[in-house]
């Protein structure tokens, strides 16, 4: 596929100028250009390409050139690539610091497919009191891979708690360079293998409930890999809204029912525990509760307990906050003349699958 054409020959930038290039035609000597000359800082043009469906790996490359008869670069041209009419993001690619010999070629490896779509968007932006030229040319969809892209494998989505570290798994085909640039700071990057390197990519803000899509990109000396977006879904632990509930009483006992399903934040709730002390001194314990009701055995009459839902910590999990407490006696036997007050606690947590 060959995108080959004077769509619309840009020598204004007063206001931002859009072309769609929405078929394919061959004009031999044909090319987009922005003559920047003249022109306020930041005034922008901007190159749509149709939307793609693409089912397999495909590679897209094409020529550009930034032209000036003083050697000042005339200013920047950007890609971007704008997933399911999604936002337009941050740019994938540019070009800005220096002019070029003529036309240079650059690939994008876009691991984007079917069902989705993207489009891919050239700007150019201005530098005020830099006369030049920023052209675009020989726009290709090539279905093979990128020679000197990386393309990325598959970008998984990745779910944590409130308070959790984030990290994103960036696997691409190549090999790694120090030269090579990515658009965080934030990574760790191992070779994998002879055809494989990966980047570890951590993401700081897991403090609040949400979900956010993030992918990675990378440049190379031939132009950039772009995975696909993965979305990371920050979920808050479940925790009780209400005490436990009092089923029955005895002089030993205490017959209870979590009220496990009265919960804030998120599931699934894999576990449930029973907290339980005494109102006063330090005494207390914790049972896991796997049935909808509990029995405490093996309590002295007349002692006042506080009861809440609770949940420890797993592999993969989080600690829910203990909820609402109930706070309740057992039944007094003629023996004995102390009276403790008991407090129970209940909190259910969750586990990421």
């Amino acid at each position: 596929m060959l995108f080959n054409v004077i769509l619309c020959f840009w020598t204004n930038l007063v206001h931002t100028l859009t072309c769609s290039c929405s078929f394919i035609v061959t004009i031999p000597g044909s090319f987009m250009v922005v003559n920047a000359s003249g022109q306020a800082s930041g005034q922008k043009a901007h190159l749509y390409m149709p939307t793609l469906k693409e089912n397999d790996t495909h590679c897209i490359d094409f020529l550009y050139s930034l032209s000036s008869r003083d050697g000042a670069s005339p200013g920047t041209l950007n890609v971007y690539i704008k997933v399911n009419g999604g936002a337009q993001g941050n740019p994938v690619w540019n070009a800005s610091d220096t002019v070029t010999e003529g036309w240079v070629k650059s690939e994008l490896a876009i691991s984007t497919f079917w069902p989705n779509s993207y489009q891919v968007i050239f700007e150019a932006v201005s530098v005020q009191g830099h006369p030049g030229f920023i052209g675009v040319d020989d726009i290709r969809v090539l279905a093979h891979p990128c020679r000197k892209a990386p393309h990325f494998l598959r970008l998984q989505n990745v779910e944590v708690n409130v308070g959790q570290n984030a990290t994103f798994q960036c696997t691409a085909g190549g090999k790694w360079s120090q030269h090579d640039n990515s658009d965080t700071a934030l990574m760790v990057t191992r070779v994998v293998n002879h055809r494989r390197f990966s980047a570890t990519v951590s993401v700081g803000d897991t403090s609040q409930r949400s979900t956010s899509r993030y992918r990675c990109v990378i440049r190379s000396d031939g132009g950039s890999g772009v995975s696909n977006y993965a979305d990371l879904i920050v979920k808050a632990p479940p925790t009780p809204i209400a005490p436990p509930e009092l089923l029955a009483v005895g002089a030993t006992y205490l017959w209870i029912k979590p009220n496990a399903n009265s919960i804030i934040g998120d599931g699934p709730i894999i576990l449930k525990e029973v907290e339980y002390r005494t109102t006063s001194g330090n005494w207390a314990e914790t049972h896991v509760v796997d049935a909808p009701t509990y029995k405490l055995w093996h309590l002295d009459p007349m002692w006042s307990m506080r009861s809440r839902s609770c949940c420890p910590d797993l592999e993969r999990g989080a600690r829910g906050q203990r909820g609402p407490p109930l706070v309740t006696r057992t039944k007094c036997a003629g023996e004995y003349g102390r009276c403790f007050i008991w407090t129970f606690h209940l909190r259910s947590y969750r586990m990421l699958e």
